[in-house]
């Protein structure tokens, strides 16, 4: 069982242990594993008897930020809370929980905190009033006062006997506008079922029965909360290689209709028409591809972010904007949802009444926009740790190595005298790593290997020297997608990459990374990369990354590898003697 989908059972165990005397609570504190601290931190600690009981029930109203090998740290915040009341949760719930599992008393300021936030939810609802409007309702006057004088609100809410009208167009911005002065919507308008769609997972084939995996399905009964109201939109959060589209095609064989899916490449796009394909019943003809190349809409329609928010001009409007309304779907599913462009944060605000369903492997944005994946998306209804899933054997093993190499003596002096961008790159491209790169591939033979960059100059030089085929942002859809065929069944053993693989490429055989550039200090970026070897396979995955020592690299270096360490995984450090680029 896992976080949201065993919210049952975490009321089970809490009302079994209600048989512990508050006394026998506090003579056995010392050995129960949380810690609260006063700044809504909470510290499990991973070697105590109760931390798996403790750590289901914390994740329903917190989020996991760090899970090294001993102590695994989340956070309390107004996000995760209003996480845990769109589940229904109480905050009686919450401290009673906290209470039970703390080895220290609860901080009074947490507690109010708690308090006060999970009261802030349900404060506003929005209800259906006909078919042309909805209505914002609550039944606290001073919320309505405030409501009728914000500035920000001005034009979106007509005031009436009920509470507010919202025009159907507002929905999402009203919601967004809200959530920022702290009033999460509880939104209550009925999604409209889209047109219906026979479709169902394979149970088996010739080439080998299909099964969803356990935490596939708990994923997807925790989007759809079995069909209880407040429920059919949200986000899930699980590791690459963990199986996020077969999640997602659980939920559109659930709901039974026609669904819009977006994703981040047409490499993506034939993923997904592949795996439709393949794991469910649907026929090739059903099934339409949105991209450059081809303008079909079917009853699964699989776009591109790129051409959904291509416009030919900044000053026009995005003709394929149409696509959302060109049928009527009853599901939108967005793939890689942390990378949702703000165009499509835009037309999502409209389409409320779809059901919508967001897959990532972090919900870490840049911008941070987490808010609004809440808000317009949904709330995170599922998470499951990458070294839990590691754990069970359902990704592969990874073990992550940090190779550092002096500068050159002729790359030094422009280096000193560069500005702090020109300095980066410089350390990027040091010549000494593509030697380095040589000598791993000779270390893994029996391996299929990825090279991963972020110059293209870099990545030209590299792939001629080793002769392997390279793909970048200009490589051709067919050529591309030919050349990946290759690497998978294993006539290409080595290939050299762009940051156009870091997101949803299913590379299946792919045992070996080795990153040589990356873009500053994105953490994103490193656990993607990380994530195109997590695939489960007989042999284990190892990533290594390549750096630049005693210059700006080995700090962006630092920080792309927060993520990770804060997954559970440790870098193994070793210093190359440029000399004789061995280890020391």
């Amino acid at each position: 069982m896992h976080e949201s989908a065993a919210l049952l059972k975490i009321f089970r165990l809490i009302n079994i242990r209600r048989t512990y005397s508050v006394a026998s609570m506090v003579e056995h504190r010392g050995d129960l594993p949380l810690i609260v601290q006063s700044d809504g931190s909470l510290l499990l600690d991973v070697h105590t008897r109760d931390f798996d009981e403790a750590r289901l029930a914390v994740s329903t109203f917190a989020d996991l930020e760090k899970s090294p090998e001993h102590m695994h740290t989340y956070r309390i915040s107004s996000l995760s809370l209003w996480n845990a009341a769109s589940l229904g949760v109480s905050f009686d719930w919450i401290l009673e929980s906290l209470e039970r599992w703390s080895r220290y008393p609860i901080p009074g300021n947490v507690r109010e905190h708690i308090v006060q936030v999970i009261s802030r939810f349900g404060l506003v609802r929005m209800v259906k009033e006909d078919e042309s409007n909805l209505l914002l309702v609550t039944n606290d006057p001073v919320v309505r006062l405030e409501l009728e004088s914000h500035k920000r609100l001005e034009g979106l809410l007509t005031p009436c006997v009920a509470g507010f009208r919202v025009r159907l167009v507002d929905r999402g911005t009203v919601k967004i506008e809200l959530i920022k002065i702290g009033y999460p919507v509880k939104d209550e308008v009925p999604f409209t079922s889209g047109a219906f769609l026979d479709v169902n997972l394979k149970s088996g084939e010739p080439a080998g029965p299909f099964e969803i995996r356990s935490y596939q399905t708990e994923a997807a009964d925790a989007f759809s909360g079995r069909d209880s109201p407040g429920f059919g939109h949200g986000t899930v959060v699980m590791p690459c290689g963990s199986g996020k589209t077969i999640v997602g095609m659980a939920i559109i064989a659930r709901y039974k209709t026609n669904t819009l899916i977006l994703t981040t490449n047409v490499a993506a796009v034939h993923q997904w028409i592949e795996e439709l394909v393949e794991k469910t019943d649907l026929d090739r003809e059903s099934i339409g591809e949105y991209t450059g190349d081809l303008k079909q809409i079917k009853p699964v329609t699989i776009a591109t972010y790129q051409i959904v928010t291509w416009r030919p001009s900044k000053d026009e409007e995005f003709p394929h904007f149409r696509i959302f309304h060109e049928r009527n779907w009853g599901l939108i599913i967005y793939d890689e949802v942390h990378l949702l462009p703000a165009p499509v944060f835009r037309v999502t605000a409209e389409i409320q009444a779809i059901r919508r369903l967001g897959l990532t492997a972090t919900l870490v944005r840049e911008d941070g926009r987490e808010e609004d994946v809440f808000t317009l998306v949904g709330p995170k209804r599922y998470d499951v740790p990458w070294k839990e899933l590691e754990a069970k054997g359902w990704i592969a093993q990874a073990y992550c190595h940090e190779i550092r190499i002096d500068l050159p003596d002729d790359l030094k002096m422009p280096y000193a005298v560069a500005d702090r961008r020109g300095k980066f790159r410089i350390a990027a491209e040091n010549y000494l790593k593509d030697r380095i790169v040589n000598q791993l591939i000779v270390n893994h033979p029996e391996d299929s290997i990825m090279v991963i960059g972020q110059y293209l100059s870099q990545l030209r030089k590299l792939a001629e020297a080793l002769d392997v085929p390279l793909i970048t942002g200009n490589t051709p859809n067919r050529e591309r997608e030919r050349i990946y065929h290759e690497f998978r069944k294993g006539s290409v053993k080595v290939m050299v990459v762009s940051k156009v693989a870091n997101f949803a490429i299913d590379l299946p055989d792919a045992s070996v990374a080795i990153q040589v550039s990356g873009t500053f200090g994105s953490r994103q970026e490193e656990a993607q990369r990380l994530g195109r070897i997590l695939r489960p396979k007989r042999r284990n995955s190892y990533f290594y990354t390549i750096v630049s020592r005693f210059t700006s690299e080995e700090t962006f270096a630092a920080n792309r590898q927060k993520f990770l360490a804060e997954q559970g995984y440790r870098y193994h450090i070793e210093i190359w003697d440029k000399g004789e680029l061995q280890p020391k």
